[in-house]
């Protein structure tokens, strides 16, 4: 599913509804994607338990995980084969 964004494009939602704050580029286009650890990227948008993360750093661990450290200070690690729904960001120029 892909989302434009309106003009300005300052907040996006969540599937909860909620906003998602942050400054996005116009004309940029939102996607749900599946990531895994090795696919995951930083301003990736994950929703934990309701409420949306957005990835602000990576650090790489052994055996293909990796912890994702999100704007809001909180940590996650991510085994290689965890799988999750991410919102991602993606500019078509």
């Amino acid at each position: 599913m892909r989302l434009l964004l309106p003009p300005g494009g300052r907040a996006i939602r969540t599937a909860a509804g909620d906003p998602v704050r942050g400054w996005t580029p116009s004309g940029a286009l939102a996607a749900n994607i599946e990531i895994t650890s090795a696919t995951v990227q930083r301003g990736d948008v994950i929703q934990i338990g309701g409420q949306p993360c957005r990835v602000a750093d990576l650090i790489q661990l052994p055996a293909g995980a990796k912890r994702l450290c999100f704007e809001s200070g909180e940590l996650l690690t991510v085994h290689a084969r965890t799988r999750l729904v991410a919102l991602r960001m993606q500019r078509k120029w």
